[in-house]
Order: C-alpha cells, then structure tokens, then sequence
C-alpha cells in the first residue's frame, strides 16, 4: 500500500491483511494488546486513508479491538 503524508506518496506499507481495499487487519501475539498497538493501527490507518482498521490479538486471551477514522476533506 502507498503512504501519504500531506498528499505526496512517502512510501510503502504492507499490512497484514487488507480486506476488499477497505479494513486493516493489524495481528499480534502477545501477552495483552497495550496502547501502543492501537496507536500503531491509528497511524496505520492515518497513513493510509483507510477510516477502519481491526487489532486482533492471538496471545494467552484472544482480544479484538476495532478502530474507526474519519477522513475529512
């Protein structure tokens, strides 16, 4: 995927998963999902101009956690 800032392209993104062009699936395995893995699938998403993006954590607790981002013009 390419990355935006300010509109011009400052690079490449290969995410996990992208379903239909339109969700992010960020994957971890780790012992409990930390804010630093949300703010990561935000700047993701930010980056991308994707507005939905899914963490899914396969560690000792299956967790899920969804984000959703606005893109205004």
């Amino acid at each position: 995927m390419e990355v935006y800032y300010k509109g011009e392209m400052v690079g490449r993104y290969i995410a996990d998963i992208v379903v239909n062009d339109e969700i992010i699936l960020e994957l971890k395995a780790v012992t409990t999902l930390r804010p630093e893995h949300e703010w990561q699938l935000v700047n993701y998403l930010k980056a991308t101009g994707l507005e939905v993006g899914l963490l899914l954590n396969f560690g000792v607790a299956a967790e899920v956690k969804r984000k959703i981002l606005t893109h205004h013009s």
